[in-house]
C-alpha cells in the first residue's frame, strides 16, 4: 500500500529502512505510544476526567498529574511542565525574565528557536565564541558577559547554554558555564534537547535554574513535544498564575498559567510521551553502548579514504557531522546524478537519512541502532567507496 488516504503516503522508513537522519534517531515512537496516539487522538481526549481546578496537569485520570512529579524528580529538578517543543520551554523562561532590551547570553552554535525566544520579548542576544575544539567554556563565557557589562552597563539577564549542540553533537562545558553564571548572580538555562531521554540528565547537579529537553527529539514522543523544569526558588516567576480581571464581567481564572497558557501539551501527544516514559527512563541507563557504538562507526568511516569527522573525538553523542569532500564528493563531481547518486547507492541497501543529495558536509545519527545495524550501515560505506574506485 503505497498511499493511506488519497495524496498522503504510508510512512514506513522505520519499518522498511535503517534511518540515521540526525534529528529523528531518538525521537523514534515507542509500540506503547503508537498505541497511544491511537486511543488519545481526538482532540480533547485528556479532558475525559477534567474538573476543579481545571488544568491539564492536575489531571489525575489518566495520571498526568503524577507524570508532572515523576517528570521532574527524572530530571533532578523541582517541578516541570510538558510544552509543544522545546522552543516554547525556552519561550516560558524567557518572557518571565528578560524585558526590551536585556542581554541574553547563548553559545555560537545555539539554536534558532533560542535566538525567537529572545527577539519575541525585545531582548538581545550576545554569542559566547568556541574555543578551538568548537566548545563553549566557562572561561569565554565569563569574557562574554564582560564585555557585556563594559558595552550595556549592566550584566546580562540570562544564559542560554546547549548541552550538546544540534550543529556538530558536541559537549559543551556546562558545568563551567554554570558556575560562571553563579559567580555573576545570572539565571541559567541549560538547553538539553539532545540529551534528556537519551542519556542522565540532573538539573540540580548542573546548578541550573531551568532546564528545557525535547519530546520529538531526545524522549520518544512525537512532535511537537518538550519539557521545561525548574526548581521551586523559579516556579511560582515562570509557572506564574493569572491574577486578570474582566472590567465587564468580572471574570478571573484562577490557577490557569501564564507562560503555559492555561494549559499546556494535551491529547494524544501528551499520553504518547508518558506512554514512552517507562522505557525512556530505562533507556538512559544505557547511553554508554550507545557511545560505543558511534565511536566504533566513527572510526570504520575513517578508514575509507577523505573522510573526515568534524565532530570533537572521540565521540560523546550519537549525533555527528561529517565530511565527504575527498571521498564521495568527487564522485559526484563526473556523475550524472551529482550527489543523488550517494543518496541512491545508500538507498538500495535500504539506508535513509541523510540530507539528500549531500555528499561534503552532512549530519547523521546512530542512535538506537543495534550492532548488526551498526556494521551493516559501515559495510554499505565500505562497499559503495569499493564500487567507485575510494581506497
Amino acid at each position: 500500500m503505497k498511499q493511506m488516504i488519497e495524496d498522503i503516503e504510508v510512512r514506513a522508513r522505520e519499518e522498511l529502512f535503517i534511518n540515521i537522519n540526525p534529528i529523528q534517531a531518538a525521537g523514534r515512537l515507542t509500540p506503547e505510544a503508537m498505541k497511544a496516539i491511537i486511543s488519545y487522538g481526538d482532540g480533547y481526549s485528556t479532558c475525559d476526567w477534567c474538573g476543579k481546578p481545571f488544568r491539564l496537569d492536575k489531571i489525575r485520570r489518566p495520571p498526568i498529574s503524577e507524570f508532572h512529579v515523576e517528570l521532574a524528580k527524572f530530571v533532578g529538578m523541582d517541578q516541570a511542565r510538558v510544552v509543544p517543543g522545546a522552543r516554547r520551554g525556552f519561550q516560558a523562561v524567557v518572557s518571565s525574565l528578560v524585558e526590551k532590551g536585556d542581554s541574553v547570553i547563548v553559545s555560537s552554535l545555539a539554536h534558532y528557536t533560542e535566538f525567537l525566544a529572545v527577539e519575541d520579548v525585545g531582548g538581545v542576544v550576545k554569542e559566547v565564541p568556541l574555543n578551538e575544539e568548537n566548545v563553549i567554556t566557562g572561561e569565554n563565557t565569563a569574557q562574554k558577559i564582560e564585555k557585556v557589562k563594559r558595552e550595556t552597563g549592566k550584566l546580562p539577564k540570562l544564559i542560554m547554554m546547549d548541552h550538546f549542540d544540534y550543529m556538530l553533537g558536541n559537549e559543551h562545558d556546562i558545568h563551567g558555564v554554570a558556575k560562571v553564571a553563579k559567580d555573576y548572580d545570572i539565571s541559567f538555562l541549560a538547553n538539553c534537547a539532545y540529551s534528556m531521554g537519551v542519556m542522565p540528565i540532573n538539573g540540580r547537579e548542573m546548578s541550573a535554574d531551568f532546564l528545557v529537553g525535547s519530546g520529538h527529539k531526545s524522549f520518544a514522543s512525537p512532535a511537537p513535544s518538550g519539557i521545561v523544569a525548574t526548581t521551586d526558588e523559579w516556579a511560582d516567576k515562570v509557572f506564574r498564575t493569572t491574577q486578570m480581571v474582566g472590567d465587564v464581567t468580572g471574570r478571573k481564572f484562577g490557577i490557569k498559567e501564564v507562560e503555559m497558557m492555561g494549559c499546556t501539551l494535551m491529547g494524544a501527544n501528551l499520553i504518547a510521551m508518558m506512554a514512552s516514559f517507562p522505557k525512556v527512563r530505562e533507556r538512559v541507563k544505557h547511553w554508554g553502548d550507545e557511545v560505543k557504538k558511534i565511536n566504533y562507526f566513527v572510526n570504520e568511516f575513517r578508514k575509507i579514504e577523505g573522510n573526515k569527522v568534524l565532530s570533537e573525538m572521540p565521540r560523546k553523542h550519537t549525533l555527528t557531522k561529517v565530511d565527504t569532500t575527498g571521498s564521495f564528493d568527487k564522485i559526484a563531481q563526473t556523475h550524472k546524478r551529482r550527489g543523488f547518486f550517494f543518496s541512491d547507492e545508500l538507498k538500495k541497501r535500504r539506508i535513509v537519512g541523510e540530507f539528500a543529495g549531500a555528499t561534503r558536509q552532512w549530519k547523521l545519527n546512530t542512535y538506537g541502532l543495534t550492532w548488526d545495524q551498526i556494521k551493516y550501515l559501515t559495510h554499505a560505506l565500505h562497499d559503495i567507496a569499493k564500487k567507485y574506485g575510494i581506497n
